[in-house]
């Protein structure tokens, strides 16, 4: 398979079309981290752990008989009272602390919602199906799950309405403004501890939606969380805070490289890739920043 990548071009569009469609999903979860770590200085290590809550919840409304594609409505409000609650809890103590001191909190909420999950929902792999069927194009040599366009449909859609939401209503600017200078927004007037919570809350209902199109396009079960949270650290690092063109530049080229990792190297080494992937950028990013060092002595 890792020759006929190169022997024959419908192979590589469809990974390239698969990641593209892909990466748009991994840019939202990423646009969330992005904005809570941009607004609060924090750091969320149970990011993806937000993201398979989210899907249980598409997944059980499936269970049920409604379809699942409602999910991405259902699970963000569900989703955002959840983020208030750990930011109530246990967010709020450690806001102004050192960074490493959130890494640990958000990573003990990790391991507490991978054990709540399984013992809530089971050690399964499941899927919500959602029957939408396939998409032929270039003569039917390339394939697409309708599933993963409609995820790339409303992933676009919900990055479009929370950039309006962010430039037009109260809390958006407030938000803006928290994140340049909190302590010249609080001398003005903004309840910065409201809009931590909101910052929160929206980062957790947008893995809310992420996870609800997860479930559709693909499996989830409690412990597949980490994998996300590092491809979302991943393009936050590579596109900068507040960048959302570059978010989504690098949330797509993320997935293309991972569907090239699945046909070269197989689907077993498809998230060592990535982790090794996240080894590589530190390093280098650690490489420029000590040469930039040098260069101002």
């Amino acid at each position: 398979m890792d020759f006929m990548v190169f022997q024959y071009p419908m192979i590589s569009v469809q990974a390239c079309l698969d990641g593209i469609l892909l990466g748009i999903l991994f840019a939202l979860i990423a646009y969330g981290m992005a904005l809570q770590w941009g607004v609060m200085n924090i750091i969320n290590i149970a990011q993806g752990d937000l993201v398979i809550l989210g899907g249980y919840i598409a997944y059980f409304m499936y269970l049920y008989g409604i379809h699942p594609a409602w999910g991405v409505v259902v699970s963000p409000i569900i989703m955002f009272f959840v983020g208030i609650a750990i930011y109530k809890l246990v967010i709020n103590k450690v806001v102004d602390r050192d960074l490493f001191i959130s890494i640990l909190a958000t990573f003990g909420i990790s391991i507490l919602f991978m054990q709540l999950m399984n013992f809530a929902f089971g050690a399964d792999v499941v899927l919500a199906n959602s029957d939408y069927g396939t998409t032929m194009l270039f003569n039917s040599n390339v394939v697409l799950p309708n599933s993963k366009i409609f995820s790339a449909f409303i992933s676009i859609l919900f990055a479009i309405c929370l950039v309006i939401y962010m430039k037009k209503s109260k809390l958006g600017r407030a938000i803006r403004a928290t994140a340049q200078n909190a302590r010249a927004a609080k001398i003005l007037g903004v309840d910065t501890e409201k809009v931590y919570a909101a910052t929160f809350g929206i980062n957790a209902a947008l893995c809310g939606v992420a996870g609800a199109l997860i479930s559709i396009t693909f499996t989830i079960h409690p412990y597949m969380g980490l994998p996300y949270t590092i491809r979302s650290f991943m393009i936050v690092i590579v596109a900068g805070l507040g960048n959302l063109p570059g978010v989504a530049m690098s949330g797509m080229g993320l997935g293309v490289f991972e569907e090239f990792a699945d046909y070269i190297l197989g689907t077993e080494f498809r998230i060592g890739s990535v982790f090794l992937l996240l080894v590589l950028i530190l390093v280098y990013r650690r490489f420029k920043l000590s040469r930039k060092r040098e260069y101002l002595k």
